[in-house]
């Protein structure tokens, strides 16, 4: 087995591993050809999309328009042998509903532990305050690369 092999993440790794991200860097393409990357809240969402949202007249969302291609990037580890990150290189879509912006601000203050679920419904009407400002991103995946160098055990 390939080194690469062996310190992939299974789905069900990668999926538990982004769930218990607290952000995620949103790489797009920005101005004068330079990467654009950003850390972001985000949630996923019931389709297992990765959703968030931002100011409709963001600099990111420039970049968006221009080239949808992105990639998103959760990451951990301080010494080699910690080293874990998951890359997703997706197609952006950029998606302006109102009640949507604000049913997905909901999502990504209980994803993020910021309200429970059971308190859905009030963060949903409190967010109808900031959506008229933002837009939801959703992210295509067109190929997922991981690693976990934990799986080395110790040996690089």
């Amino acid at each position: 087995m390939s080194r690469r092999e062996q310190i992939k993440l299974t789905e069900e790794e990668i999926s538990s591993y982004i769930r218990s991200a607290r952000t995620i860097i949103l790489v797009s393409n920005g101005r004068k050809g330079f990467p654009h990357p950003m850390p972001m809240w985000f949630a996923v969402d019931e389709d297992d999309q990765i959703v968030m949202t931002t100011f409709r007249k963001s600099q990111k969302i420039l970049n968006i328009k221009k080239n949808p291609k992105v990639a998103l990037l959760v990451e951990s580890g301080s010494a080699y042998e910690e080293l874990k990150s998951v890359l997703i290189l997706a197609e952006a879509e950029i998606v302006d509903q109102l009640e949507y912006t604000a049913e997905t601000m909901s999502k990504i203050s209980i994803f993020r532990g910021d309200a429970r679920a059971d308190q859905k419904d009030v963060v949903q009407q409190g967010a109808m305050g900031q959506a008229p400002k933002r837009v939801v991103i959703r992210f295509n995946p067109v190929s997922v690369v991981s690693w976990d160098h934990a799986k080395l055990h110790g040996v690089h």
